[in-house]
């Protein structure tokens, strides 16, 4: 996209961004109105979550789970410097697919500061995450859980294609929740990712992260 083909579509009210990923969602799940949890002050005002909101849809595919979204990893909003780059800041967003998880008594929002958190770390360090990457959560990744569940590994969400914004490039990157012997069988041969994700996905190929998973 041309920056005057940009500035004849757009205005400056309009996330460009933002749109785009919506767009994705729209397709994947039309009609249905997410929930979205917004940090109470934006992080360009000095609040401290990095990520301007992150939304949640309910899934019926492969079995009933929450699927969650991030908006702010990418370039979200009307910028004529950004046009045409060959990535959107830092080129992808992350989802989360959840299980339905019996302590949740109503939806789980502890997610939210799990993927603030993410952000919080690629924000202050520059590090970004690519396909397969992986890191320890520090504990269970729902807080004062038993679980199994303390690190996350890094995919390609399996429903959404990586996108060409306005921006630039948007890859969706899925976290999946693995347990404390996957991670550290990780760290001890990292080549080995790849061969844990394809045996996660023969039982679940959208890998949805369950905290009672062994």
């Amino acid at each position: 996209m041309t920056l005057e083909e940009y500035k004849k579509e757009f205005s400056e009210d309009d996330a460009v961004g933002w749109l785009s990923i919506d767009k994705e969602f729209d397709r994947l799940y039309p009609n249905q109105e997410p929930k979205h949890f917004a940090p109470p002050i934006h992080y360009m005002l000095g609040g401290p979550d990095p990520l301007d909101g992150i939304s949640i849809y309910d899934s019926k595919k492969q079995t009933d789970h929450f699927h969650y979204v991030t908006y702010g990893f990418s370039e979200l909003y009307y910028d004529e410097e950004k046009v045409d780059g060959e990535f959107s800041k830092w080129g992808f967003e992350l989802t989360f697919r959840l299980k339905p998880f019996s302590e949740d008594k109503e939806t789980p929002t502890w997610v939210i500061p799990l993927l603030q958190n993410i952000a919080k770390y690629v924000f202050s360090s520059g590090n970004w995450f690519e396909e397969l990457h992986y890191m320890p959560a520090n504990g269970p990744i729902r807080l004062d859980t038993e679980t199994e569940i303390t690190a996350l590994l890094f995919v390609a969400d399996p429903e959404i294609e990586k996108i060409q914004t306005p921006h630039g490039e948007v890859t969706f990157l899925q976290v999946v929740g693995i347990t404390t012997a996957e991670f550290e069988a990780l760290k001890e041969n990292p080549e080995t990712a790849e061969d844990l994700v394809n045996k996660l996905k023969k039982d679940n190929p959208l890998l949805i992260t369950d905290l009672t998973r062994k």
